[in-house]
């Protein structure tokens, strides 16, 4: 069952980078921003972390936590976290189960042949792990600053 604009998140367990397991349940209290994105070290989701990591401390004014999503083994994620010097752990999902979750999984175009991958899209949970919003299809620039003015205007409400 994919997620529903205002209703609770299914909670889930999941690796990420710095050896920790990320749990839904465990981040109550606290709002949740998760950004699906394709592959690491690629132009546009390097650009995107490094917006992410540049705007982190607004974010945690904000009561919000930021994690990043793609099918990369934590191996690969630890390289680009390090690489990026990114302040927020990246999950991984290998087994694309955070990925059904959040009904990511999009058929694309690369040079005319079609293919499975990982739609570019970003979700708000509020501090009561209900999902407020989300943007899916994403385009890079100015997606961050739209992301954090909602995740500021949710911390207020």
């Amino acid at each position: 069952m994919a997620v529903v604009i205002d209703q609770p998140v299914a909670d889930f367990q999941a690796q990420a980078t710095s050896g920790q397991t990320v749990s839904l349940a465990e981040l109550k209290g606290k709002q949740v921003v998760i950004y699906f994105y394709p592959k690491d070290s690629t132009p546009g989701c390097t650009t995107e972390g490094q917006g992410f990591r540049d705007q982190y401390a607004d974010f945690q004014a904000a009561n919000t936590e930021v994690f990043g999503v793609s099918r990369d083994s934590l191996k690969s994620h630890e390289n680009f976290k390090g690489k990026q010097q990114f302040p927020f752990e990246l999950i991984s999902d290998k087994d694309e189960a955070i990925c059904q979750l959040f009904d990511v999984i999009k058929l694309k175009k690369l040079y005319g042949k079609e293919y499975l991958g990982v739609d570019r899209s970003t979700f708000l949970i509020d501090a009561e792990g209900v999902l407020r919003q989300e943007w899916r299809g994403v385009k890079v620039p100015g997606h961050v600053d739209a992301v954090l003015a909602a995740a500021r205007v949710l911390h207020k409400a």
